[in-house]
């Protein structure tokens, strides 16, 4: 599964994977797929080696250790929405 997606389409990824599953499967089954940030781009597998879960049940549970893995700089300028001040 080779592709590129914004990082607000992670969802769409991680809902077509079979669960439970290990983050080492999930590397396997989409950790090619590039992510683009507001900084740059990862891949699936560069976020989930940092990973320390046994085991993922559902595409909401990998979606969530997904974005806590990424630097706070991924998502935008810090102090420049609402939600900072």
């Amino acid at each position: 599964m080779t592709e590129s997606i914004r990082l607000n389409r992670i969802g769409t990824v991680f809902s077509g994977l079979s669960f439970p599953l290990s983050p080492s499967r999930a590397a396997r089954e989409c950790g090619d797929v590039t992510v683009w940030l507001a900084d740059g781009s990862v891949t699936v597998d560069e976020v989930l080696r940092d990973s320390h879960t046994d085991r993922f049940a559902s595409s909401e549970d990998l979606e969530l250790e997904f974005l806590s893995l990424l630097p706070r700089s991924a998502v935008g300028e810090p102090f420049q929405s609402d939600g900072d001040a």
